[in-house]
């Protein structure tokens, strides 16, 4: 019989063609949260993103289902163990996004060490003064030679490490399970293996110059008020991870205090409508949680997702 897919949060033509190609039928329109359960009667398979949320409550009202897959990393938005419990299958593609999700990060850094995004609001704001706003911005400072702290150092973390390294940036590191690891880099026609330790948590507060997350949500932010007032003053945090690792609140006390310099924020607490504190101030870089997001990531997240779900039928 032929296996049926839901495909809630989308899925590239490349994944959806090859799936088809299998023999499984894919469905693209969404279904909004409320009426997932009464829809999914029809399906044997739903693809989500990160808008979507499978919770046990979904789980238990879906007993047809067979596979829960995950375009991207994360799975927060999934209660994966208990799906497990049920005997369905959990996917997500954690190797088709990472270079995507780097190079936002490294985006917003770049933004913030030149005010990309505050001289975007006042050069384009009526009656601006050329002349003013150029002396205004024209004390940024370069990324080379700063120093970046890693919070995660899985698969992101490091293609993030990787890039600074290339760029001229010093690196740190924090984990929970990874110790080291040996970050291959090619610059131009050169290949460097270069060795990264990681260290304590207060090691890479005190001495960062950018922290970037990639790290899972949890019970409580990752970083709030304690962290931001040991690190370095006119330190910034980048967050391309998900809403909730950093206390938002006291993220924009310590901005406002002078203490920290900038914030570069692709996921927040309130999605789809995020604090328009945060959205409105000049300190802090902001985009609609794109961090995956790009054509090519897109592609290579439809190809992974497809493999792995035929994988599932052979």
């Amino acid at each position: 019989m032929r296996k049926k897919i839901l495909a809630n949060d989308g899925i590239e033509a490349d994944g959806k063609s090859a799936l088809e190609a299998a023999g499984f039928f894919v469905e693209t329109t969404k279904v909004e949260q409320a009426n997932l359960a009464e829809a999914l009667q029809n399906y044997d398979i739903i693809v989500v993103r990160s808008a979507t949320k499978v919770r046990k409550d979904l789980i238990d009202a879906c007993p047809n289902l067979k596979i829960i897959a995950r375009g991207g990393v994360g799975m927060d938005n999934i209660d994966v163990e208990y799906a497990k419990s049920k005997g369905i299958t959990v996917i997500n593609t954690p190797n088709a996004s990472s270079r995507a999700v780097a190079e936002l990060a490294i985006a917003h850094m770049f933004a913030l060490a030149r005010m990309v995004q505050q001289s975007n609001f006042q050069l384009r704001a009526s009656g601006a003064d050329f002349n003013a706003l150029k002396k205004n911005y024209s004390s940024g400072f370069q990324l080379q030679g700063k120093t970046l702290g890693i919070l995660g150092f899985g698969r992101i973390g490091q293609e993030l490490a990787k890039m600074a390294l290339g760029i001229g940036m010093n690196v740190l590191a924090v984990d929970p399970v990874i110790k080291s690891a040996l970050l291959q880099i090619k610059i131009m026609d050169q290949s460097l293996a270069v060795p990264i330790d990681t260290v304590d948590l207060k090691q890479l507060l005190t001495q960062s110059d950018f922290i970037s997350l990639h790290v899972p949500s949890g019970d409580k932010p990752v970083l709030g008020k304690e962290e931001f007032e040991i690190m370095k003053k006119g330190a910034c945090i980048i967050n391309t991870a998900r809403g909730g690792t950093i206390d938002e609140a006291a993220l924009i006390a310590a901005l406002d205090s002078g203490h920290l310099g900038g914030a570069g924020i692709d996921a927040f607490l309130n999605e789809p409508q995020p604090d328009q504190a945060l959205m409105n101030h000049l300190k802090i870089s902001v985009t609609p949680h794109i961090g995956g997001s790009t054509r090519e990531a897109q592609s290579a997240i439809g190809k992974e997702l497809a493999e792995k779900i035929i994988a599932q039928y052979i």
